[in-house]
């Protein structure tokens, strides 16, 4: 049970298929950071299908609002402790700087642990 946990969680941070692990789930474009990501339909090796019906992956995105707010709250305190004397408007600002930041990851890997958790 530990290697399966092991290489889930290697297959989760490696966007790979949650059936077999060696196809990516999303084409690579270019800069991964910044860029609205594209799906792939099926994977290449399992033909396992990542697109579902409509609706989902709303789940994922009350993943995505936890790993933001988490985010949030480590860049609210991190920015509080190590920066003494910061007003309170620079402490928004990192906080929302942060938060829309990694928007664009948070979406990716919120869907692949969507997958990952509910594989059909």
């Amino acid at each position: 049970m530990r290697a399966r946990k092991q290489s889930m969680v290697a297959s989760i941070l490696g966007e790979k298929c949650p059936n077999c692990g060696k196809t990516h789930v999303y084409e690579n474009n270019g800069n991964r950071f910044l860029h609205v990501p594209r799906m792939k339909e099926r994977c290449a090796v399992c033909q396992y299908k990542f697109e579902r019906e409509p609706g989902y992956f709303i789940g994922a995105m009350y993943l995505s609002y936890g790993l933001a707010v988490l985010q949030g709250i480590i860049a609210f305190v991190g920015a509080k402790f190590l920066v003494p004397g910061i007003s309170d408007l620079a402490l928004i600002l990192v906080t929302c700087s942060t938060i829309i930041l990694f928007s664009f990851p948070n979406f990716r890997i919120s869907r692949i642990i969507w997958l990952h958790i509910f594989p059909q």
